[in-house]
């Protein structure tokens, strides 16, 4: 979103959105770990729509797509970015343990630390 943002900004955005949309698959992890403000939503909907039925795109979200509207702070952008994505998409729904955590476990590491700071539980 920095990237699409700056080349707003800078007035090369449709040069930045044609260089993303060649690449044959673009992954774009963590959608949701910050919400996006009202213009980064608009370039989001713009470089799907660049890729849509042209390119792979993974998008990667620990959000359901229910709350991508909250995410993306505009519940009609959401759709319409969704209905792309949706519309030839394969869905993954991983559950379980992280496997951060599951390595943790292993290492015999607990979760949450131990309070060091004196006078713990």
């Amino acid at each position: 979103m920095e990237r699409l943002r700056n080349a707003e900004q800078r007035g090369k955005l449709d040069r930045t959105l044609k260089k993303l949309a060649i690449y044959k698959l673009l992954i774009i992890d963590e959608i949701g770990y910050l919400p996006l403000q009202r213009l980064e939503s608009h370039l989001f909907f713009q470089l799907v729509s660049r890729r849509y039925e042209k390119a792979s795109t993974i998008f990667t979200s620990n959000k359901s797509f229910s709350e991508w509207g909250e995410v993306l702070g505009d519940s009609v952008i959401a759709s319409a970015i969704l209905d792309r994505v949706l519309h030839h998409g394969i869905t993954l729904n991983i559950r379980g343990e992280s496997y951060r955590m599951k390595a943790r476990k292993m290492a015999g590491t607990s979760y949450p630390p131990p309070n060091r700071a004196g006078g713990g539980r």
